[in-house]
């Protein structure tokens, strides 16, 4: 750092009071050729500081020694005409300048006005009344002029830019001319004015100012051009350093990115600023897109999916602000033109890379919700892919519905789909069953490729879960590669691996469809069936732990006979449903009380664990109190929930929209509204921030936590829309949207804080038991008489009672929590690890039940506790 550089804050101000200026007579060059006076311009004759009586000594060396009288009289003319201070009911300068001097202004004349508003501009920094705009819109007129600029003229424009900069005060752009008037000249010619250049561009990546960043872009393009000689910082110039991945991709790709093969197609894509290319856009990397750059582009482009935002601190004297930065423009535009530029290449690649893009900057900041990480980015992705189209784009966007949030991004996704299924005589969702990835399973779920005298193995077991595996020649089954195996045959070591991946990101995206279409009441033909769900190596997983159902007619666990596939009912009765029967995924809703503790007690019996609730789903049916509220349910209202988790696991399961923070001064969004569609009907959740929570959470951030209020229904496709009666909503529909608001406050309520207290926190975690910890209550009905310490264990309306050796406990069937007989004292207890001791018929590992069970066997073994943080609260 240099002090040319960073420069005193006081140099560049009038000169001191008492001093004499200079005496301007001996700059002028009395052998400068005569310039006929301006119809509006008289000899200066003006009282007080004029803009050459307020430059500093040095600044007047910027004007050199041949002041000539043109420009003493203009800067005269000009001093007189201008009102530092801000009026903003006058005549616009430029345009009262351009008035008052006449249409005559010649060559010399536009310069030096140009030359006055650079030093006007940067003299502004020094006085608080400047209306600053008027230098800067008269050097914008004369930037559109084609001028005889000397090389001494431009020095002097770019030497009045520093200042302003050093100072970050400008709300306009001091590059404004000196730009336009550089880029006019040769590339030669240019070099002359690199060292001021340069130093403008580090003062500029080092501030904080108001700069216009179009004009920062400018200047790098144009820097970049004179660094052919050193690739890195040509493409530093183009991509700038505003992310990480800006400094990944110069740090690691720079020589390539900046090099003379493809530092041409970066100049051309940091012009990817429409929202889509036209054609004219696509014919350049066409004619420019070698092997070479294909390759490079899909290396950058592979590093997007697993980068993430980084969340920055900002300091502003006693103020403090966070901020998460995932792209900055200067760095997601040249990857748009990545983007955009894969519709020239033909390669396999192209597709899954695209769609891993349009989920990581598609899906949520933090992972979840609504706002995006880059809708830019993943729209042009899906614009790609849009083009494309055919069957192989169908697997990437089905995880995208799965796992974005943003009704845009899903309308464009929906739209891709229904043009695809539309050419394949599909709906969507059919054209979704028939697309689903086989990874190149077989039927048994199983792939086997030689390498040498090893064997690479990639499997799925009948409950879901991917695994690779490597046979040595003995058979013997190894988790990791053997060295042979990696030496000898590492690519297809990686192309196992990577399928691997894919699988364990397409599972999960399948069991949410399922489960789905389960909510909607999809139908099917039994030959469909069997094709998509029950054959199938990867959605099978799914469809055969699930209770199917002929249409209006009996159901049953699908089972493989030497003759295809049948359905047992819990009695183990057969049906074989012709292959044209319409069949449909059994719904405890439509079933009698007893044929549901039927299924329950059959899959307790067969041991079987379905992929999501279905014999154990809760049922949600209108209430008294709805009927009497008519368009709306307070069921789950007045709840206080941990905004970050409620958010994500409502947008998981098909919420969009909502959106609640502090981001001004009057409180920021304290209303916000959840929103689901589904066929024919739309459900809305409204959400406020409690009162007096921008004094905790803090000015500029996202709420920590929301108030629910009530759940309205209205019908799609209708306008005006209104909230419709309850009781005219169907009974799938509204229980499916209940339990996904139990679901909500079952996992974020802050009544799950075992550090909690008052009266909400007191009535959640002992009061009347949800839908949901009736199921659980159910399911442990079942469950208690299989376990070794069934003699310990019974139920009561709302408690799991344990007795132990020191003390009963009482667990709450809704929130997990624990009271102590005979006082009912809380005993808080974190649950840690993963609970397997015993089979759970719906519920993954973390789930509320396991919960429940894992404390019940730590509590039956109470002198067993060594955790003094527990053993402390029971023994008092």
């Amino acid at each position: 750092m240099t002090q040319d550089t960073f420069r005193d804050k006081t140099a560049g101000g009038r000169p001191p009071e008492g001093s004499t200026p200079p005496d301007l007579s001996e700059r002028i060059d009395p052998a400068a050729d005569p310039v006929p006076p301006l119809a509006g311009l008289a000899p200066a004759a003006k009282s007080g500081l004029g803009l050459l009586d307020e430059l500093s000594p040095e600044q007047l060396g910027w004007l050199s020694d041949d002041i000539d009288q043109t420009r003493v009289d203009v800067f005269a003319r000009l001093d007189e005409l201008y009102v530092p201070e801000r009026q903003w009911h006058v005549q616009p300068f430029t345009e009262k300048v351009v008035s008052v001097l006449g249409p005559d202004i010649g060559d010399a004349q536009w310069r030096a006005m140009g030359v006055w508003a650079q030093l006007r501009t940067n003299l502004s920094h020094t006085r608080e009344r400047d209306h600053l705009r008027d230098p800067v819109s008269l050097a914008l007129r004369v930037a559109e002029r084609k001028l005889a600029w000397t090389g001494d003229e431009i020095e002097l424009l770019w030497q009045a830019s520093v200042e302003p900069i050093l100072f970050d005060r400008d709300p306009g752009s001091p590059l404004v001319l000196p730009l336009a008037v550089t880029r006019k000249l040769s590339h030669e010619a240019q070099r002359r004015h690199l060292p001021l250049m340069r130093q403008v561009q580090e003062l500029l990546n080092r501030c904080r100012g108001w700069f216009n960043s179009q004009d920062k872009l400018n200047l790098d393009v144009l820097l970049a051009e004179h660094s052919e000689d050193d690739p890195i910082k040509a493409a530093t110039c183009l991509v700038g350093k505003g992310d990480g991945f800006a400094t990944l991709m110069t740090a690691e790709y720079g020589v390539r990115l900046g090099g003379p093969q493809t530092l041409p197609l970066l100049h051309h894509w940091i012009t990817a600023t429409p929202a889509r290319p036209s054609a004219t856009w696509l014919r350049r990397p066409a004619t420019l897109l070698t092997p070479d750059a294909a390759a490079l582009i899909r290396e950058m482009l592979g590093r997007l999916p697993a980068y993430r935002e980084t969340t920055t601190l900002h300091r502003y004297g006693d103020y403090e602000r966070t901020v998460t930065t995932y792209l900055h423009p200067r760095t997601a535009t040249p990857l748009r033109g990545m983007v955009w530029t894969c519709e020239l290449i033909d390669e396999p690649w192209v597709v899954p890379l695209l769609g891993e893009i349009a989920l990581a900057a598609g899906t949520g900041i933090g992972g979840s919700g609504p706002n995006p990480r880059s809708e830019m980015l993943a729209n042009a992705a899906l614009g790609v892919l849009a083009k494309r189209g055919g069957l192989e784009v169908v697997a990437p966007l089905a995880r995208l519905q799965t796992k974005v949030r943003r009704r845009s991004i899903l309308a464009k996704v929906a739209q891709i789909l229904d043009a695809v299924a539309a050419q394949a005589g599909l709906n969507r969702e059919q054209l979704l069953d028939r697309t689903v990835p086989t990874f190149g399973l077989g039927p048994d779920g199983v792939r086997e490729e030689k390498a040498g005298e090893h064997v690479l193995r990639l499997a799925l077991t009948e409950t879901g879960t991917p695994t690779l595996t490597f046979l040595n020649p003995a058979g013997k089954a190894v988790k990791s590669a053997p060295k042979a195996v990696r030496e000898s045959h590492g690519a297809l070591v990686a192309e196992f691996r990577g399928t691997l991946a894919e699988m364990r990101k397409t599972l999960p995206a399948e069991r949410l469809r399922v489960e789905r279409a389960l909510a909607e009441d999809r139908l099917w033909r039994w030959n469909q069936v069997e094709e998509f769900f029950l054959d199938h190596p990867v959605t099978g997983v799914h469809g055969r732990r699930l209770i199917w159902k002929i249409l209006q007619g009996p159901a049953g666990i699908p089972v493989r006979t030497a003759e295809g596939w049948e359905l047992t009912d819990p009695l183990g009765r057969r049906i074989q449903p012709r292959a044209e029967t319409p069949m449909q995924l059994w719904h405890p809703i439509e079933a009698a009380v007893e044929e549901v503790r039927s299924w329950r007690d059959h899959l307790l019996e067969i041991g079987l664990r379905q992929p999501f609730k279905q014999a154990f789903r809760e049922v949600y049916l209108l209430t008294p109190a709805e009927e009497q509220t008519g368009t709306f349910s307070n069921r789950f209202a007045g709840h206080v929930l941990r905004y970050g988790q409620a958010k994500a696991l409502l947008s998981e399961r098909g919420w969009t929209g909502l959106s609640l923070g502090h981001w001004d001064a009057a409180g920021g969004s304290e209303q916000g509204e959840a929103v689901k569609e589904v066929p024919g009907w739309r459900a809305r959740w409204n959400m406020h921030l409690p009162w007096g929570s921008w004094e905790t959470d803090g000015y500029g951030t996202p709420a920590s936590s929301c108030v629910s209020e009530p759940i309205r229904f209205d019908r799609t496709g209708v306008e005006p829309r209104e909230s419709v009666p309850l009781t005219e909503v169907p009974p799938l529909v509204l229980s499916e949207i209940m339990r996904d608001a139990d679901l909500a406050v079952g996992v974020s309520s802050v009544g799950l804080d075992p550090q909690g207290q008052g009266d909400y926190w007191q009535s959640y975690n002992f009061g009347d038991l949800t839908e949901s910890a009736e199921v659980r209550r159910d399911a442990l009905t079942r469950l208690l008489p299989r376990l070794r310490i069934s003699d310990r264990v019974e139920l009561t309306e709302r408690f799991l009672r344990v007795r132990g050796d020191l003390r009963t406990y009482r667990i709450h069937l809704g929130s997990g929590n624990i009271l102590m007989e005979p006082n009912d004292a809380y005993l808080c207890i974190v649950p840690r690890g993963s609970f397997d001791q015993v089979f759970l018929p719906f519920e993954e590992d973390g789930g509320m039940l396991a919960v429940i069970m894992s404390k019940a066997f730590l509590l039956a073994d109470d002198t067993a506790i060594t955790d003094p943080s527990i053993t402390h609260q029971i023994k008092g």
